[in-house]
């Protein structure tokens, strides 16, 4: 019988409902710190850890619990009602990373993509919106997870209510059930903030008792049975701790007001409505494609958890794209350009040049009428380099191109003039809203034509392919035919802001020149170039003896930590600014001690530094040299919003003109 009713349990229990929810900015911030932000930036700057390590978390996360609902709290400011009561709450934690700040948002715009809820209430911590819909859902029967890296959290476990905590970075969660809880703790759950407010939280800047650690503060609350009889009974806690928990007594009843989950917050949503929605795939694509995140596990991962299906959910395709691709062999393309030169064209190529060849591998041409064409440019017979060297040349057969520079700098490597381009989708897409973070050709095709194109793109959204598959040719084709959709869907939107003129007069004749420019590159004196990598070379070991013979032995200049124990330590100097790992020595902080004590190892470090600088950058130029002896670095008219021009390989802003020896 007892068999029976434990089956007839379980068989209720999986009937439950599923609520999991998310604290956004903890898990945010934990993922922020699991990767290094050097190695997910997008081209334009803007770091992605924090993104990245939350998407991959919140896809397993998914994945592995199926949820029914679901739902996202973050944190709106450090103004809310535990800082009006103790203006000293967090007050130690130190100035958000600048390489953090923004991913927040953007988190954000994945979430709304996914069509999942996310909460932000003034006034409140993302805790007391999660305590608030946990203890509504668990009410309402159903059974809740809550994912967080806040151990207060611990206080809302129940018999129906799961904390999921990261103890690995985001990778790995344990759960915290009741008997976790009292395994851990040796407490119940709802004793939790009882046993929180004696020990402190440093990390809220909540003061614990002197000589009261978590041992102890477990040790009372299980004595006693509750904070509020110790409190009653404080005149019975024996020893030196007992008499510190009696000086101490107001800030610890504040530490437990303060440590409590609000469990109204008034919402503008109920759990009825967190249920799972299927995704907006084409905004999902967007928001990854934009963010320059393309590693396919991560995209089938979270598209894998979409609640709806692919069919349901895809984008339709945009009307017109049935194309009739044809792959071109020797004599075939005379004969086709003929039949469809004389309409504007997309064009799309896939080409080695940043390796250096300059060798166009695989071009394809698409026409309005759904005709696009594939060809391999060594395959071309006579009649057919003729055509296609007189049709890419016309200046009055219209050519749409993405990031047309390319083609420009790479076609007169092989004797073709590029002429007649009328549409440079990237740089329209840069006129229409020059603040965005990526033109990618694949971001831009879904943005505006609701159309997904093949995921393998490199940086300047060209498609990298063999030239033997015909499913890679036809992707290509469908590539072009892209370019010249998007063509006419921007020459519309550059209407609308007045950009037009701005695009022929000023754009396109400004990439056809830079085109020039940098096949042209620029003459440099190797020798000269070598000659000051060894003069700055010099200077900077004269640099490192003077700072070694300052102090009366050796230490090593580019460690951080032997700099603060040498300034801060054996030296006494005056303490700079305070960071996280010491007293910063960055450059301000030596030209600050170099004006404010008379000691030579601030001026000898900065001049360390800037010897060193310029060392790297000649050597970096030195580097870039070809074989013809110019550097052919890439510019860019679509990186800052600003309108000015960025350069690549090397980038030419680095050089220092500020210092005479940089001039």
């Amino acid at each position: 019988m007892a068999e029976t009713a434990s089956k007839k349990t379980e068989k209720t229990e999986e009937k439950r409902p599923r609520l999991m929810l998310m604290d956004g900015h903890s898990l945010a911030y934990r993922a922020f710190f699991a990767l290094p932000a050097e190695n997910f930036t997008t081209a334009t700057g803007q770091p992605t850890n924090a993104i990245y390590g939350f998407a991959s978390m919140l896809a397993n996360t998914l994945r592995d619990e199926q949820p029914t609902h679901f739902a996202v709290a973050f944190d709106v400011s450090r103004k809310t009602w535990r800082a009006e009561e103790f203006p000293e709450y967090k007050a130690n934690r130190s100035k958000t990373p600048d390489e953090f700040k923004g991913q927040v948002e953007l988190i954000g715009e994945l979430l709304d993509a996914m069509r999942a809820p996310r909460f932000a209430v003034d006034g409140y911590e993302a805790d007391d919106v999660i305590a608030t819909l946990a203890t509504q859902a668990e009410a309402e029967g159903f059974e809740v997870l809550i994912v967080t890296g806040d151990r207060d959290s611990f206080q809302l476990v129940s018999d129906h209510i799961t904390v999921l905590y990261p103890t690995k970075g985001v990778s790995e969660l344990t759960r915290f059930t009741p008997e976790k809880v009292q395994e851990k703790y040796g407490l119940s759950p709802s004793q939790y903030p009882d046993f929180a407010a004696l020990r402190g939280d440093p990390s809220d800047n909540l003061p614990g008792i002197p000589g009261v650690g978590e041992k102890t503060a477990a040790k009372w609350i299980n004595q006693f049975g509750s904070f509020a009889e110790l409190v009653e009974r404080a005149d019975e806690v024996k020893g030196k701790a007992g008499q510190n928990f009696r000086d101490h007594l107001e800030s610890v009843k504040l530490n437990r007001r303060l440590t409590e989950m609000v469990r109204d917050v008034e919402l503008p949503k109920t759990v009825a409505d967190l249920a799972r929605e299927p995704y907006d795939r084409t905004a999902v694509a967007l928001v990854l494609d934009t963010l320059e995140i393309r590693n396919p596990s991560l995209r089938e991962r979270l598209l894998a958890v979409d609640p709806g299906t692919a069919e349901e959910t895809a984008p339709a395709p945009a009307a017109g794209v049935d194309l009739d691709f044809t792959v071109l062999g020797a004599g075939e393309l005379a004969p086709w350009l003929a039949a469809h030169g004389d309409q504007p064209l997309g064009v799309a190529t896939v080409d080695s040049w940043a390796l250096g060849t300059g060798n166009v591998s695989e071009i394809a041409l698409a026409a309005a009428g759904g005709a696009a064409a594939w060809f391999d440019p060594s395959t071309l017979d006579e009649a057919d380099e003729r055509a296609w060297a007189a049709w890419i040349s016309d200046p009055e057969r219209p050519k749409a191109l993405h990031n047309a520079k390319s083609a420009m700098r790479v076609f007169p490597e092989h004797g073709w003039t590029v002429a007649g381009v009328t549409m440079d989708t990237a740089l329209a897409a840069y006129l229409v809203k020059p603040g965005r973070r990526s033109f990618a050709l694949d971001a831009l095709s879904v943005e505006y034509l609701g159309r997904e194109l093949a995921p393998a793109a490199t940086a300047d959204g060209q498609l990298a392919f063999g030239a033997d598959d015909t499913a890679e040719a036809e992707a290509l084709m469908s590539q072009a035919r892209a370019v010249l959709d998007l063509a006419a869907a921007f020459d519309e939107k550059l209407a609308e802001v007045g950009a037009r003129d701005l695009l022929h007069d000023v754009e396109l004749p400004t990439s056809a020149l830079l085109a020039r420019l940098e096949r042209h590159g620029i003459a440099a004196d190797r020798e000269h170039l070598e000659a000051m990598e060894q003069q700055f070379a010099g200077a900077v070991q004269q640099a490192v003896k003077e700072a070694h013979a300052s102090v009366g032995h050796e230490f090593n200049l580019g460690s951080p930590k032997q700099l603060q124990e040498v300034f801060f330590g054996e030296l006494n100097l005056p303490k700079t600014k305070k960071t996280k790992t010491g007293y910063t020595t960055d450059a301000d902080a030596l030209a600050w001690l170099a004006a404010q004590t008379e000691h030579e190892l601030p001026v000898i470090m900065l001049r360390h530094r800037e010897q060193a600088r310029l060392r790297s950058t000649v050597e970096g130029l030195i580097k870039t040299i070809a074989a013809d002896g110019r550097i052919h670095t890439t510019f860019s008219q679509t990186v800052a919003a600003t309108g000015r021009l960025s350069s690549t390989d090397p980038n030419l802003q680095n050089v220092p003109v500020r210092t005479d020896e940089g001039r």
